[in-house]
C-alpha cells in the first residue's frame, strides 16, 4: 500500500477547485460550519458516516467512496506504527 492521500485533499482538488468552491460557500452547501469543513480539507479532521453521505449527495458520489479512502488513508497511518505496537498474540498456531 502507498501512501494515500487524506480525503480532504481529494476533495479540495477534485471536487472545490473544479467548480471554483470556497470552503465557505461548500460548507454552506453542505450545511456544516465553515470550521468542520476546513478542518477536512486541510487533513485535521476525518470524514465521518455523516459527512460522507452529505458529499456524496452534493457531489453525485458514493458515500462508500469517502468513507473508504478515510479508511485507506487510516490504516496506512496506523500500519506505519505496527513494530512499535506491543501486542500479545491471541490465536492458536
Amino acid at each position: 500500500m502507498h501512501n494515500p492521500p487524506h480525503p480532504g485533499e481529494v476533495l479540495k482538488v477534485l471536487c472545490l477547485a473544479p467548480l471554483n468552491l470556497t470552503v465557505t460557500e461548500a460548507a454552506r452547501a453542505l450545511g456544516v460550519s465553515r470550521k468542520t469543513l476546513s478542518g477536512i480539507v486541510n487533513g485535521r479532521a476525518g470524514i465521518s458516516p455523516e459527512m460522507a453521505v452529505r458529499l456524496s449527495m452534493a457531489f453525485n458520489t458514493s458515500a462508500e467512496s469517502w468513507l473508504n479512502q478515510q479508511l485507506q488513508y487510516d490504516l496506512w497511518h496506523a500500519e506505519r506504527i505496527r513494530k512499535r505496537l506491543r501486542v500479545t498474540k491471541l490465536y492458536a498456531a
